[in-house]
């Protein structure tokens, strides 16, 4: 037989796009459409419907950027049209190639009922089916005119990003608003010779199956009559019906499909903007819902529900309904989608504790998942986390970004830094937006690594963002894929039957130690300061917060504030979402999250404050509270006592220029640049500071990534250095204790002030950036003369432990990482901890001296400021401020208190006397990083500890005041019934911890 493949696929191309696609709305009538343009922000619901609007015509332009406008649209249906299916086609001047990244719709009835959303992908109504003729019709949208951020020429800046910079021209044409008969064979047999056509492109050339469909899509397409598509549509329909029902072989992949939209709850719009994506989304997948009763949904990130809760009951209330039966899925179990690298161990609790108790309150469901397919990489305590939380499953995608290594697995068990294992899947299908293309269905059966021992996998389906969530046209081609000979299996599960399959089939899967690091989007450790800064000063003043009225409220009958505290956890869990903290979205977005911090740290100073005075008493002895979690200058942890200060700083002048600071434990060497050139540490007698170098150095490296501009460094940034060692003053502080140094460089301005304190072993360095560049990275540098083959950096409850060299291409990738409080290198019998008040950013290198003595330096670096142009072309311009102190001699448990000290300043208030602590633990192995009253208003006190150096030790928590019981408990306050009650001496209670192991303690008062 001759070959004519590519003539039938080509005829079949051109036929479905110019014949048979266009027969499915065969008649059309224009609708009368009349606009009103919402001033300033969106209005109420009821405001929308009752606004008199203006006529407006199809070809005209509309939509101001960020603006909102009421269309009407009005019309009758013909009487001609009697029995025949009618929708209303509304294009609001849709790019279908932009599914989620446009102008976006919400239709409503004229009573105000929601119907569904426009998007590109979506652009129907149902009128009627069948409908009788002569039906007036009456519908109104919603429509908002979010401009295209991240256009066919990515990357490029733009002031779209900000309404107060974004214009008023409008974005859009109306392209198209009629009535039209919806012809249902004609939409079935385009589906049908979609999903062949695609198949038959993923078999092999020589395979049997592909001619089998090649020949039955050229005998359909003889009976397509092209002037009367409509009329030979079912004749067409019946010579595929044959290979439409051959089954798949008994081998084949297996796919859940898992209907879902990816809503970033920020990013290219701001948080009002998500608030209606929402409502849009969950509106067309309740009506899908019902109109499909196989198809399931799954919808994550609890803050995302309760928007739909608070601003459209009508929604809610089907929401609500599907639920019930089962097919409207809560996953995830968390507030958001978080980013997992940067938030605090408390903050990353939290984020279960909100989540699941917000599913487990509406619903009564608690769901076994942690659900993050867009994350960028996970951390390596994330694991306890989970599992503390009361899951044992994850499931992500991002990893299948990194650039440099395919990660070996799609599913494992993750283990993390205290031996917790998490049953583990990325979706080999590479997307979290699966349109049922057969490419991509192709792609996860080939692509899936786990073949031979495990053969199901998870595709994540429906368009995210504003793209409205899945289509009917993908639910009607999983159906033709539930069972087809050549290609994958497809059917609709929900998260957890799909889990509960693949653990059942792979019962001892291969596991994965450490953190899931993503070899992309590194720089998103350190965009956006300010949002960073905001984040870690919020998590440290909500566990002062805590303490203090937890404390408050036990001593004093201090009103504890339990709304308020719930209130400002949410608001700070939702700025954790992953392209909020990672600096990743527009310039409104930072804007606004600038001024939510500021107010949370007012409110959070408020109750700090008046917590405090009520435990103070009336007095004026000087007291200093101490938050942090350990005994710091004579003041115990989580009490009030004067501070014991040992001892005094001594300023000389250096030969050669500069000054040299010594407190009697270190000795600073500031040469006239004002650069470190020595950091001894005197009770050691050992140098810190590599042979020859400088510590203290700002580094400007260009900045320029290939794409992904706020999100990527790439590593050839490394390629060029400018050391900033020109100073233009360097001068002596007036306390007699620091060293006060100015820098300029480009159009920017540095302010370093160095300080050595009595009777402490850490060199403070306080950093003030006026910054004004474009496309440039700047550095914090420590040269140290340390051999280190390993580093130690703080992770959730805990820390982990990363390479210094590169000897595999794995870590080589890891050229930017993150770390929270801490970074910490040494060598057998000393180390070097840098800790930080507010960075997360940095890398660590190591080199070998080929003069002098040929050892080793290895070079700490902080990530400080970044200043890429997309989204936020003014990303970080002005002044910031970052605190890091070095500390020499430092062991693990060293820079364990440190990097807590440098997070949890003293407060000074005048008093009565000392105030005792709540609770004290008498290891400092053992952190406590929170304390506060059970949040069901039992009174009962909850203390979050965790083994922070990695050894098993033994402790014994005291509690100040009379216990009656003691239980160890879940993240969520509740017993556990697998965990023995913990040995108890009166108030004593005695603990026994493996390395890194997180226990929650319910302690209820006598």
């Amino acid at each position: 037989m001759h070959d004519d493949r590519s003539l039938v696929e080509a005829r079949l191309k051109r036929v479905l796009d110019e014949r048979i696609r266009p027969a499915v709305y065969p008649e059309s009538v224009p609708l009368q459409v009349a606009v009103w343009h919402a001033p300033g922000e969106p209005v109420p619901v009821a405001e929308g419907l009752a606004a008199e609007p203006e006529p407006i015509e199809v070809g005209a332009r509309w939509g101001a950027p960020w603006g909102t406008s009421w269309f009407r649209v009005t019309g009758t249906v013909p009487e001609t049209w009697a029995g025949k299916t009618v929708e209303a086609i509304l294009d609001l001047g849709f790019d279908e190639n932009m599914p989620g990244f446009q102008c976006e719709g919400l239709v409503y009835r004229p009573d105000g009922t929601p119907v569904k959303g426009l998007n590109p992908r979506n652009q129907w109504v149902r009128i009627g089916a069948p409908v009788a003729g002569g039906e007036e019709v009456r519908l109104h949208v919603e429509a908002a005119s979010n401009p295209v951020i991240l256009d066919y020429h990515p990357f490029l800046p733009t002031q779209l990003g900000d309404k107060e910079t974004a214009g008023s021209a409008p974005q859009y044409t109306l392209v198209r608003m009629d009535l039209a008969v919806f012809d249902e064979a004609v939409w079935q047999l385009v589906l049908d010779l979609e999903v062949l056509g695609e198949l038959m492109a993923e078999l092999p050339v020589e395979s049997a199956r592909r001619w089998d469909i090649l020949r039955a899509v050229d005998r359909a397409l003889d009976a397509v009559d092209l002037q009367d598509v409509n009329g030979s549509a079912g004749e067409a329909r019946s010579r595929l019906a044959d290979v439409l029902a051959a089954p798949a072989v008994p081998s084949a992949h297996r796919i859940s499909a898992v209907g879902h939209a990816h809503i970033d709850s920020a990013w290219l719009w701001p948080l009002r903007e998500t608030v209606r994506k929402v409502a849009r989304t969950t509106a067309n997948m309740t009506a899908l819902l019902e109109d499909e009763p196989a198809f399931v949904f799954a919808m994550s990130q609890a803050q995302q529900w309760a928007w739909v809760k608070e601003h459209r009951p009508e929604v809610w209330a089907r929401v609500k309904k599907a639920v019930a039966d089962g097919r409207f899925v809560p996953a995830g179990g968390m507030w958001v989608e978080s980013d997992t690298n940067m938030p605090g161990s408390e903050a990353m609790a939290r984020q279960f504790v909100h989540g699941k108790r917000f599913f487990l309150d509406e619903f009564g469901i608690e769901n076994d998942e942690a659900w993050l397919p867009d994350t960028f990489g996970f951390a390596a305590g994330l694991p306890q986390i989970i599992r503390a939380a009361g899951s044992t499953r994850l499931l992500t995608q991002k990893i299948s970004w990194s650039q440099t290594n395919k990660f070996p697995h799609h599913t494992f068990q993750w283990e993390g830094i205290d031996g917790t294992r998490i049953f583990t899947h990325f979706p080999p299908v590479d997307t979290y937006n699966c349109s049922m293309k057969g490419s991509e269905i192709a792609h996860a059966a080939r692509n899936f690594k786990d073949k031979g021992v495990a053969r199901h996998s998870l595709a994540p389906t429906g368009w995210g963002d504003g793209g409205g969530g899945t289509t009917r046209e993908m639910v009607a081609k999983a159906a033709r894929l539930r069972d087809l000979e050549g290609s994958a299996t497809v059917v609709w599960e929900t998260p957890a039957e799909f889990f509960t399959k693949a653990e059942a089939e792979y019962p001892e899967p291969p596991v994965w130690v450490g953190e899931l690091y993503l070899e992309l989007h590194r720089a998103t450790l350190t965009s956006q300061a300010g949002t960073k800064q905001g984040n870690r000063r919020s998590e440290h003043l909500l566990k002062e917060a805590e303490l203090w009225a937890a404390t408050a409220a036990v001593r004093t009958g201090f009103a504890y504030p339990y709304e308020e505290l719930d209130r400002i956890w949410k608001t700070v869990l939702l700025h954790q979402f992953h392209d909020i903290l990672p600096g990743s979205s527009i310039a409104w977005v930072h804007r606004e999250a600038r001024a939510t911090y500021a107010r949370v740290a007012e409110e959070l100073t408020g109750i700090i404050d008046a917590a405090q005075r009520a435990l103070a008493g009336e007095g004026s002895t000087p007291l200093v509270f101490n938050s942090a979690p350990h005994a710091r200058a004579g003041v115990p942890s989580g009490g009030a006592a004067a501070p014991v200060v040992d001892g005094r700083t001594v300023l000389t002048p250096r030969e050669g220029g500069g000054h040299v600071l010594d407190n009697g434990l270190l000795r600073i060497a500031v040469d006239a640049r004002g650069l470190v050139v020595s950091a001894y540490d005197l009770a050691a007698d050992r140098e810190t500071v590599a042979p020859g170098r400088a510590a203290g150095v700002l580094q400007l490296h260009p900045d320029f990534p290939n794409m992904w501009d706020a999100w990527d460094v790439d590593e050839f940034y490394r390629n060029t250095v400018t050391d900033l060692t020109d100073a233009d003053e360097v001068t002596s502080g007036a306390d007699g204790a620091s060293v006060r140094i100015v820098r300029s460089f480009g159009a920017s301005r540095v302010t370093q002030v160095l300080s050595l304190a009595p009777g402490e072993r850490r060199l403070v360095l306080d950093t003030e950036v006026d910054w004004h560049e474009t496309e440039k990275f700047l550095k914090l540098a420590f040269p140290l003369d340390v051999h280190a083959e390993r580093y130690a950096s703080e992770t959730q409850f805990g820390h982990f432990y990363r390479p210094t060299h590169t000897n595999t291409s794995w870590e080589a990738a890891k050229f930017e990482a993150c770390n929270h409080r801490f970074v910490h290198v040494e060598e057998p019998g000393w180390g070097v901890s840098l800790v930080n008040d507010s960075t997360y950013g940095h890398d660590v290198t190591r080199s070998v001296r080929t003069d002098g003595d040929r050892g080793t330096t290895t070079t700490v670096r902080v990530s400080l400021l970044r200043a890429p142009r997309f989204p936020d072309p003014e990303t970080d311009q002005g002044i910031h401020r970052f605190r890091h102190a070095l500390v020499p001699g430092a062991g693990i448990a060293d820079a364990v208190r440190e990097g807590w000290r440098i997070n949890l300043p003293e407060r000074r208030v005048t008093g009565a006397g000392e105030v005792a602590p709540l609770v004290g633990v008498d290891r400092d192995a053992v952190v406590v990083t929170a304390v506060k009253l059970a949040d069901d208003g039992s009174g009962d006190v909850i203390v979050r500890l965790h083994e922070a150096h990695g050894a098993r030790t033994r402790a014994t928590l005291t509690a100040g005041f009379p216990l009656s019981g003691v239980a160890v408990t879940d993240l969520l306050e509740r017993p556990l019934t697998d965990a023995a009650a913990p040995e108890r001496d009166g108030s004593a209670v005695r603990l026994a911890l493996r390395p890194f192991e997180l226990v929650t303690l319910r302690l209820a008062r006598a």
